[in-house]
């Protein structure tokens, strides 16, 4: 009499799960590497919905399709495009996207867009702005959510990078949410950071402010065509406050002067074009300057840093709240802190203790 075959032992059950997922990993990097351009196109589709997917089983087919990416990425030019919400970031996006395609460049642009903090809801109409440039068969553009994540750009937007640089797009787009002068988050996860402004958008003072104006490496200011003089006056204010910032040297790695990357302000005008290929010339100087004295290798190596601690932040928030005694703690100390019986940091305080 024959036995009955066996249950998989416990020992068994994550060497299989492991070896499913690395299996559906190579079938997906199989179509994104392939010749096929409609099959690499949806595959790009469903690498980037599993990347973002927050799924837990999920989570292991997205990490082995992460490491089987990373061969394959990290060629591609990153572009950062920030500015506040009006300024004609996607507009300027598909004109440039346009003038790139028609030279031959395969594009990917990632554009994110706002969640709304109500119901954690998201328009995604980005790419409803770059009709000619989304029909495009040498252009790629995905919408994402922002989800709360702060500093205008989405949770996963690394790793969609690295998948897009995988399908072969030499360069790709981040086109962040528009939030303000605090948005430099892309500015860790791009090779070079452009800022968008508008004439007449302020004075010498709100030119020279802290924060996203002294990590743009150009500064366009875009809708030029609407008044010139204004551009005009706009421009000599934006060239006189980075003096005083210092020419923007700050995120260069230490080096002669000669050799660093100074900020360049120029002027656009999406709507009829002027301007993109001048902007084109300043990016391909500023990336053939950087590659030549090793700053952008080594600024990938420190944004490789900074995203792993990024994640190990997050990872370390998900398992607080799902931690067995802060789940049960929470309820009680939540209500303490709504009736104003218990302050908000002594809370904190005590469910950070029972992880210890």
């Amino acid at each position: 009499m024959s036995a009955s075959p066996r249950a998989p032992s416990s020992a068994s059950a994550p060497a299989a799960a492991e070896a499913a997922a690395q299996a559906g990993a190579s079938a997906l990097l199989a179509d994104l590497l392939g010749s096929d351009k409609a099959r690499r196109r949806r595959a790009l589709a469903k690498a980037i919905t599993l990347l973002e997917s927050t799924r837990a089983d999920h989570r292991a087919r997205a990490d082995a399709l992460l490491g089987a990416l990373l061969p394959h990425a990290g060629r591609s030019l990153r572009l950062g495009v920030s500015g506040v919400p009006g300024v004609g970031k996607s507009t300027f996006i598909e004109a440039l996207g346009l003038f790139l395609v028609e030279r031959g460049h395969r594009l990917a642009v990632l554009a994110v867009d706002p969640s709304s903090s109500l119901s954690g809801g998201s328009i995604l109409g980005d790419k409803t702005r770059m009709v000619k440039l989304a029909a495009h068969p040498r252009a790629f553009i995905r919408p994402s959510p922002s989800a709360g994540n702060l500093g205008g750009v989405a949770e996963k937007t690394r790793e969609a990078m690295l998948a897009c640089e995988a399908a072969g797009h030499d360069i790709v787009i981040v086109e962040t949410v528009g939030v303000g002068q605090s948005e430099v988050a892309v500015a860790g996860m791009t090779d070079i950071f452009v800022l968008l402004l508008l004439p007449n958008a302020g004075d010498d003072l709100q030119a020279i402010k802290k924060g996203v104006m002294e990590l743009a490496d150009l500064v366009v200011v875009n809708k030029a065509d609407l008044d010139a003089a204004a551009a005009l006056r706009a421009q000599a204010q934006i060239v006189g406050a980075l003096r005083l910032l210092g020419g923007h040297v700050a995120r260069e790695l230490p080096q002669r002067a000669a050799d660093a990357w100074r900020t360049e302000v120029l002027q656009a005008s999406a709507r009829d074009g002027s301007g993109i290929e001048p902007f084109w010339d300043a990016v391909t100087r500023c990336r053939e300057l950087r590659e030549r004295t090793g700053v952008l290798l080594a600024q990938r190596h420190a944004q490789d840093q900074a995203w792993m601690w990024e994640r190990i932040d997050s990872g370390l928030r998900q398992r607080f709240r799902e931690h067995p005694a802060v789940r049960a703690a929470l309820p009680a100390l939540a209500a303490q802190v709504r009736a104003g019986t218990l302050a908000p940091s002594v809370a904190a305080r005590r469910l950070l203790d029972l992880v210890n």
